[in-house]
């Protein structure tokens, strides 16, 4: 625990209610899964912060993935750390009726959720029963709304709480979220005081700590998600104002923190508090680490590249919204065209995920909307689960397809801000490129002259789409014809790189050296899952990277060790 020099006597205590007293996040979480996909239809997708203007290198990915797939980046989702305020504050900046609207959003569909309440860590009715016989002002100060925080203190240990809480104050009693003071100077309005940094605010987030400043009380971080002393460090190294007073890392080292004023200020307190503290409880457990996976660029050894194809859709570009919409516009024909009945028998997928899939279009002739939700799935593998080995109606599904493509397609979008820059990079380097994807000609075509204004028609040395050969991608035709037409017979020196299995099948079956884009973050037991290295499904790739400045720095790597 890290404390400045000495600490006012407390004669109020406002908590944070999230993160803090109680574990709402399976609700939250839940609630912000219904809600986040609902943002392109709230207007809500183009008013994101833009990626120039984020706080760091973590606002810059959450922002960049919640405009690619309108859900929680994995890693939010694994460790559980960071709350929707912060999430809205980070994906919105300064943009207060984007938030407004977020969170009326977000109000709407955890009335479905709400409810799931339990103390954050063990004791905590314990130890605020012990501020009370201390003789301090317990209150909470939340951005909850009042309707959903009444029910949880009500609730969580079977009621015990409400005449634990002298004071309240919620979002809908103020006209600011936080980190706006207004929720502090609100709270000690009702009893009748100011304030000053005899009131302590304790939060789990540095927006709370910002709230605390901003009112002139004193600011406790509440290490509940059990950071490092480098994350805390990170944490609250952008700006010298915003400093904590003191962080604890359980409501023990709270009571630790009163029994040291109270050894400075004697007559601080009603009680003596090593004998009014109630018998010491553990701390909060540390959330589960996003594992990374084990194809890392850092593990990585690759023959250096003298050619690298790219895969288009959720690669280079974000064509997203335009596909989806094509696929849910195609399904419903499936049985027109004979096609139901070709589908696989879900016992011959690869992964549960994928037998739900194969028996939900099955049975509904649709996409189970968590695949719509998730946006991690392309056309190609949507029709590789169902289809499997039937080439023919592949075809025909892609067929379908294209047609309705045709309504939607045209909006096209960098897949990250700096694509276009790593590409002349490599063109610098003498490295040839190209790109491959499954995409007709007519509509590849069109979205190369989108996107950003036409500047990209001539970064690539050859370009094979998907009617150019008689196969598609998984097959390797396409990767083997652009290597032939720029000199070269498949080989390791030739990557390709794609962000789906179709696109490694296709590298790894034609001998090239495949690199998996995870733009959508997948974790290493999902594409564990998704890339098994069994007899069945052999095929892995040879790296994984998360982003384009990863790939840039991975292929400097390799060509430094070449030499």
């Amino acid at each position: 625990m890290t404390t400045l020099p000495s600490l006012p006597v407390p004669k109020h205590i406002l908590f944070d209610w999230h993160g803090t007293l109680v574990d709402t996040q399976d609700a939250m979480i839940a609630a912000l899964e219904e809600m986040l996909p609902q943002m392109e239809d709230l207007h809500l997708i183009d008013r994101l912060q833009p990626e120039e203007k984020c706080h760091s290198k973590d606002d810059v990915k959450l922002v960049r993935y919640m405009r690619l797939f309108h859900r929680l980046h994995p890693k939010i989702l694994a460790e559980r750390r960071v709350s929707r305020t912060e999430i809205f504050n980070a994906i919105f900046g300064d943009d207060t009726e984007a938030k407004h609207l977020a969170h009326r959003a977000y109000n709407k569909c955890y009335r479905n959720h709400f409810g799931k309440v339990k103390p954050f860590q063990k004791g905590v009715r314990e130890y605020l029963a012990s501020l009370k016989r201390l003789g301090i002002t317990v209150g909470v100060a939340t951005n909850r709304s009042r309707e959903f925080f009444q029910h949880e203190l009500r609730t969580v240990d079977d009621g015990s709480w409400p005449r634990l809480v002298d004071l309240s104050i919620c979002a809908d009693d103020v006209t600011f979220y936080k980190p706006d003071p207004q929720v502090i100077r609100y709270a000690l309005a009702q009893i009748d005081t100011y304030p000053r940094p005899e009131t302590w605010y304790i939060g789990d987030s540095y927006l709370d700590v910002v709230t605390a400043r901003e009112a002139g009380v004193t600011a406790i971080f509440y290490n509940g998600g059990c950071r490092s002393e480098q994350e805390l460090k990170t944490l609250f190294a952008d700006d010298s104002r915003y400093q904590p007073d003191a962080i604890i890392n359980s409501l023990e080292e709270l009571m630790d923190l009163l029994e040291t004023v109270q050894r400075n200020h004697p007559e601080a307190f009603d009680k003596i508090v090593s004998k009014a503290r109630p018998p010491s409880f553990p701390p909060p457990e540390p959330p589960p680490q996003h594992i990374e996976p084990d194809w890392h660029p850092s593990v990585a050894k690759l023959t250096p590249p003298t050619i690298i194809l790219f895969d288009w859709h959720a690669t280079l570009v974000d064509t997203l919204d335009a596909m989806y919409r094509a696929v849910d516009d195609m399904l419903p024909e499936l049985e027109q065209h004979d096609l139901l009945r070709r589908i696989v028998d879900p016992k011959q997928s690869k992964s549960p995920d994928d037998a739900k899939l194969v028996e939900y279009v099955r049975d509904f002739a649709q996409l189970h909307p968590k695949i719509k939700a998730d946006r991690k799935i392309s056309r190609t593998d949507i029709f590789e689960v169902l289809f499997g080995d039937d080439q023919e109606a592949k075809k025909v599904a892609h067929k379908i397809f294209n047609q309705h493509y045709r309504n939607h397609f045209g909006t096209v979008l960098p897949f990250e801000p700096k694509v276009r820059s790593v590409l002349l990079s490599l063109r610098a380097l003498g490295i040839k490129l190209g790109m491959i994807t499954n995409r007709d000609r007519e509509f590849f075509e069109h979205e190369l002259e989108a996107v950003e204004e036409g500047t990209w028609t001539h970064l690539f040395d050859t370009m094979v789409c998907g009617d150019d050969t008689a196969n598609r991608k998984p097959h390797p035709d396409q990767l083997i014809k652009a290597a032939a037409q720029l000199g070269h017979e498949p080989a390791k020196e030739v990557w390709y790189v794609g962000d789906s299995t179709t696109d490694i099948i296709a590298a790894k079956t034609g001998g090239f050296t495949g690199v998996f884009f995870n733009g959508a973050q997948w974790d290493l037991n999902w594409l564990q899952t998704i890339f098994p290295g069994n007899e069945r499904y052999p095929h892995k790739p040879d790296v994984v990277v998360n982003d384009f400045s990863e790939f840039w720095a991975l292929v400097l790597a390799c060509l430094r060790n070449d030499i």
